[in-house]
């Protein structure tokens, strides 16, 4: 079993390097003047399951041709079985036509990891369950909500809690987060009137009194979770905090979460922190870098991935 990184998240691929007790294979990820992106594996990795760890987070296409083309490079160097490592899958909010004449690049990108050369694919919260089957190789799509259930037990021990989707597209994943906590569930009904652009209408659910948790898989601009909130506390509730698996965190979010009613937003290090969120005084990180690497583990022996599920 062999691990490489790429250079979208390092950090978090040593910490799954150290929790498997394994050292990072030893590769040259670099660009040539014109940003080519050049690969060159240091190691022999002939017959071996090998790894490759890379969120496909800003800049996206960057980061997407260096998978891709470490992909292939290991693919040439004759690796028995390649699984691509996407914490964060990126392209996946494009999962559907929204429109006339628009793509579907979710299906692309899906398309390009598989002739790239990726065996099998395991990925974190994806944005639609069903991106799973735009691929033709295995894909395990791990969950955050067994971490983030752990962490609010801890965190809010003996508050009265209510979990909240900031809009009806998530209500799945905060039902499932609600059912872990034995909570109440609430919802926002939201008009989003362009791309970027969110307006709460309604509050389903009596949020009076008690502590809200927002979930979500992305924060992007930050917009929707900040209004949620907003509206949350109008409607009397104690207080809100956040918990978002993918923190991309664009243009001025983080300092609109800032100046915003949350009170504590957590975030995994599926996208590696910047500066404006390691000194960000309401944002904190959960790593998940033990649960990639009993997953990978687990792919490498053969065993069951799905009990990680619970």
């Amino acid at each position: 079993m062999k691990i490489v990184a790429c250079n979208s998240n390092r950090p978090l691929a040593e910490a799954v390097a150290a929790s498997l007790g394994l050292p990072l294979t030893s590769a040259s990820i670099r660009r040539f003047a014109d940003m080519e992106v050049f690969v060159e594996i240091n190691e022999n990795v002939r017959g071996q399951d090998v790894f490759v760890v890379q969120s496909t987070s800003y800049p996206a296409n960057d980061n997407l041709m260096e998978l891709l083309i470490t992909l292939d490079a290991l693919k040439r160097a004759s690796a028995r079985r390649v699984t691509a490592v996407i914490p964060y899958f990126g392209y996946a909010r494009q999962d559907r036509k929204s429109g006339s004449r628009t793509p579907i690049s979710a299906k692309l990108v899906a398309n390009l990891i598989t002739a790239a050369g990726a065996h099998r694919v395991l990925t974190m919260d994806l944005h639609a369950a069903q991106i799973q089957g735009f691929f033709d190789i295995p894909v395990d799509n791990l969950f955050s909500a067994p971490l983030f259930s752990r962490d609010i037990q801890e965190r809010y021990k003996g508050r009265d809690l209510m979990v909240v989707s900031p809009d009806v597209g998530g209500v799945v994943r905060a039902r499932a987060l609600a059912s872990r906590l034995h909570t109440e569930l609430a919802i926002i009904d939201k008009r989003r009137p362009r791309a970027g652009v969110s307006e709460v209408m309604n509050v389903i659910g009596e949020v009076e009194g008690r502590h809200c948790i927002l979930v979500d898989d992305i924060v992007d601009s930050g917009g929707t979770l900040v209004n949620a909130a907003e509206a949350l506390i109008k409607h009397g509730a104690s207080g809100v905090s956040v918990y978002v698996t993918h923190g991309v965190f664009s243009g001025g979010a983080v300092a609109r979460v800032g100046a915003s009613p949350i009170e504590n937003m957590t975030v995994t290090d599926s996208i590696m922190a910047t500066e404006a969120v390691r000194i960000s005084s309401n944002i904190r990180q959960a790593t998940i870098a033990p649960l990639l690497a009993e997953a990978m583990r687990r792919i490498s022996d053969e065993s069951s991935v799905s009990s990680l599920f619970n």
